[in-house]
This record gives structure tokens, C-alpha cells and sequence, in this order.
């Protein structure tokens, strides 16, 4: 509640009225140097708003805007680019990886082009994750990781609905829709993991091989060595798309999950694939 307006004893200042558990609030007035702060800042913002776009339909005493010199910067820097994205339009990436002036100006484009369109399913460095992002960092491809194979990727995608080219594969459902038992499912899986040596039950693995051999095999060849033309993955090494332990590769087996990519033909300028090309096979694995 608040109380009377008195002097306080110690200070001599007034109080403003208001008390709290017996602590009565001093009527002190602000630091003049605080005042004259609030105040020039005032003065400053209206000012701003004076000589830049402030306020709808309002460009300001200056005349300048932020987007239209960003549109400006951007036409300029196209242009100081174009003579060299037309040569890279007309060359082959292996052209363009041969020679030094070229690939340069490709792999500073390129990681620019990645980080803006590719960093958010194959991670900033190419790394991939776990649940369908294939690492480019290696030397395991599906589809190939010559720079012919890896332009062919990035033009058509993967098993998306708007290229006719677009790269297909497709894993049976085989639990889900009946075609192996559980009990067939889970000595496959085993099967699976005996081809990278972490299998823990021989006798599965022997019932495993003869599933795997009748159902597997067209795909992922006889020993687990994958088929680029399908883009079957090998089974035979430590790397797995949608994880590698038992339980990820029954779940695998069972309803299989396929990762979509989309085509960047017609997205993209030729230019910059040829440059998302040579960035992508200099990450480390290109063959």
C-alpha cells in the first residue's frame, strides 16, 4: 500500500511513497549522464529513420536500400564470373579437374554450392548420417564415384518423381508384406552381419545363407559386394546407411527405408553442377 511522501532520515531524500516489508523506495532522480544518453539516442533514431527506409513506402533522404544494392552486388559479381562459368558450362568435370585454373575456381564455387543445397542431408563436410545421408568422404559409393557417375547423381537425384532419369532402386518388403518369415528375417540379418565378421551365431548363419542366396544375391551379389548398376549397397563392410547393428539391419530386412534425392538438373546452372562435380570427388573418396 502506498504510504505517505516524507523525507528520509539518513539521506534527506524524499521517499516516494511506497514502502515494502518496512523498506521505503528514495525518490532519486535518474544520473543526468543516463538522461542525455536516452536522449541522443532519440535524436539519433529519428535521424535514421530520416535518411533510411523506416517506414512503408519510405526510402529515405539517402535513396539507398539494402536489397536493391544486394541486387546490384549480385549482378556485378555474375558478371566479373560470367566469362569463367561459361567455360565451365562447356567443359567435362574431368576437363575441369585437369586443369588448374579451372579446378580452383570449381571447388571454391562447389563448397559454396554444397554448404547452400547439399550441407543439410550429407553434412557441412560431406560426413553423412545414419538414416539414409550417404557419406562423401569415403570411397563407398552406390552408384559410382567417378566424376561421370557423380554428375549423373546430382543431375537426375534418386528415386524422386520429377526426372525419368532419376536413379531407381527398390528393396522388397520382404517382412512386412509376407515374403520371409521373422525367423527367415532374423537369420538373414545374421547372414548379413557374418559378411563383415561380427556374426555371433553360426547356426543362423548357415540357415541365413540359404535365404540370403535365394532372395539377396541378384542384388547384392554372392558375398555381400553390392551393385552399382542398382545401386545395391554392399553388405560386406562396415558402413550402413540406416545403421549396422542387428536390430537396424532386421528392421532393414523387414520394411525397408529408401532415401529420396531430388534432381538438380533445371534447379541448378549447368555451371554450378559441373563445380558441385569436382568439389564432390575432391572431398576424399572420388574414384
Amino acid at each position: 500500500m502506498p504510504t505517505k511522501i516524507e523525507k528520509d532520515a539518513v539521506t534527506g531524500q524524499d521517499t516516494t511513497g511506497h514502502e515494502w516489508d518496512g523498506v521505503k523506495e528514495l525518490n532519486n532522480p535518474l544520473p543526468k549522464w543516463w538522461l542525455w544518453t536516452f536522449y541522443a539516442t532519440i535524436v539519433f533514431g529519428v535521424a535514421w529513420m530520416v535518411i533510411y527506409p523506416s517506414l512503408p513506402g519510405w526510402k529515405g533522404t539517402s535513396g539507398w536500400v539494402a536489397r536493391e544494392a544486394i541486387v546490384a552486388d549480385v549482378a556485378a559479381a555474375q558478371a566479373a564470373n560470367a566469362p569463367m562459368m561459361a567455360r565451365l558450362r562447356a567443359a567435362t568435370p574431368a576437363q575441369i579437374a585437369a586443369d588448374p585454373e579451372l579446378r580452383a575456381f570449381a571447388l571454391a564455387g562447389g563448397r559454396v554450392a554444397f554448404a547452400n543445397n547439399c550441407a543439410a542431408c550429407h553434412g557441412a563436410g560431406g560426413q553423412g548420417a545414419v538414416g539414409g545421408y550417404p557419406a562423401l568422404v569415403d570411397d563407398d559409393w552406390l552408384w559410382g564415384g567417378s566424376l561421370e557417375a557423380i554428375q549423373a547423381t546430382i543431375r537426375h537425384g534418386i528415386r524422386n518423381t520429377e526426372d525419368d532419369e532419376a536413379r531407381t532402386s527398390v528393396m522388397p518388403r520382404f517382412g512386412a508384406d509376407g515374403l520371409l518369415t521373422a525367423a527367415q528375417v532374423n537369420d538373414v540379418a545374421e547372414y548379413a552381419l557374418s559378411l563383415s565378421g561380427r556374426s555371433t551365431d553360426a547356426a543362423a548363419v548357415t540357415r541365413g545363407q540359404t535365404v540370403f542366396a535365394e532372395n539377396c544375391v541378384a542384388c547384392h551379389g554372392e558375398r555381400g559386394e553390392g551393385n552399382r548398376d542398382v545401386g545395391a549397397p554392399r553388405l560386406s563392410d562396415q558402413v550402413w546407411l540406416q545403421g549396422g547393428t542387428k536390430r537396424d539391419i532386421v528392421a532393414m530386412i523387414h520394411s525397408p527405408r529408401l532415401g529420396v534425392m531430388p534432381a538438380w538438373q533445371g534447379r541448378l546452372d549447368p555451371a554450378v553442377i559441373n563445380m558441385l562435380t569436382v568439389y564432390v570427388h575432391a572431398l576424399g573418396g572420388g574414384e
